[in-house]
């Protein structure tokens, strides 16, 4: 039997997508100058902020983008906030470092129009700890250090709306109930497709408490669950489903080649960097976050539209 030939695409927007392109690389999208850029007062005692979180993730966003260490992100700060004729201060290094540990970012979605539909999926990012430094410095044995990065994207817009990070001893699907956590439960979720990793008890559990259809695929040596949750029984009958259509045919119609999106959005927040340059945990969620925050800016500039043509 021949293989089948993989269907051609056709950007359709290409106009739009193209202009969108182009503004992902100008800095007026990631600065607006009428943002509160003063602390406002917190009315406890002792002295109060000086910078806003908005001037904080200003900072780090440029930090970011151009994979500056923290001096040179305070210095092209401040010669961007020059060029534009403000007279603002420019935290240091140290105060955005400080900040940075327990920094609320603000990450921006548009939202679907209906259901969401949710795509998730996660991946691991290299970090530079103390083993590596150690062995660098002083010759010690080296060990690499990873942090996993657990996120959920809208299948429409292709926005990331949920985000976990955690150590690379934490396995996928216990954070899968966590993500769903993320998501506004006056938000109507119509579907969570994952990988077969996260075809366990609790994750059809957390996923049929939103009223969600799953859309994970069953192991190769699955078995039937007793039909005591309404997780359970979805659960059953995609393997029943799979097992007489056969996995791949099951995939098709089912929908789970989706899950192809969030694979390429990982690959989208890899070029932003190969690792992570915070070494404290906290930071590096923040670090995470800002990255999040980025890719939906860009997201929400503009995306290609498609349709196969053969």
């Amino acid at each position: 039997m021949s293989k089948p030939t993989s269907p051609t695409y056709k950007t359709t927007n290409w106009a739009d997508y193209n202009a969108a392109l182009k503004r992902r690389g100008s800095l007026t999208i990631w600065f607006d100058p009428e943002m509160k850029w003063d602390a406002e007062p917190s009315g406890k005692r002792g002295r109060s902020r000086t910078f806003s979180d908005a001037a904080i993730q200003t900072c780090l966003t440029m930090k970011v983008l151009f994979g500056m260490a923290l001096r040179q992100t305070t210095g092209f700060v401040e010669s961007l906030l020059r060029l534009t004729g403000l007279d603002w201060d420019v935290p240091d290094f140290s105060t955005i470092c400080r900040r940075q540990k327990t920094l609320a970012v603000n990450i921006p979605y548009r939202g679907a129009k209906g259901p969401l539909h949710l795509l998730i999926d996660s991946t691991g990012i290299k970090v530079e700890g103390e083993g590596e430094w150690n062995a660098r410095k002083h010759g010690g044995p080296k060990r690499r250090v990873w942090r996993k990065i657990h996120i959920g994207i809208d299948e429409q817009t292709l926005e990331i709306r949920a985000v976990e990070i955690t150590g690379s001893n934490t396995g996928d699907a216990p954070m899968l109930p966590h993500l769903l956590n993320q998501i506004p439960h006056d938000q109507e979720i119509g579907s969570v497709t994952a990988d077969g990793a996260y075809d366990t008890r609790r994750c059809h559990n957390a996923i049929a408490e939103r009223g969600a259809a799953a859309v994970i695929p069953p192991r190769r040596n699955a078995q039937l669950w007793k039909p005591t949750t309404a997780g359970a029984i979805a659960r059953n009958d995609a393997l029943r489903a799979s097992r007489y259509l056969g996995r791949a045919l099951w995939r098709n119609w089912s929908g789970y080649h989706r899950r192809s999106r969030v694979e390429t959005k990982m690959h989208c927040m890899k070029l932003l960097g190969q690792r992570l340059m915070a070494r404290d945990f906290d930071r590096q969620v923040a670090e995470v976050q800002v990255r999040v925050a980025i890719l939906n800016g860009y997201t929400a500039l503009g995306i290609p539209v498609t349709k196969a043509v053969g």
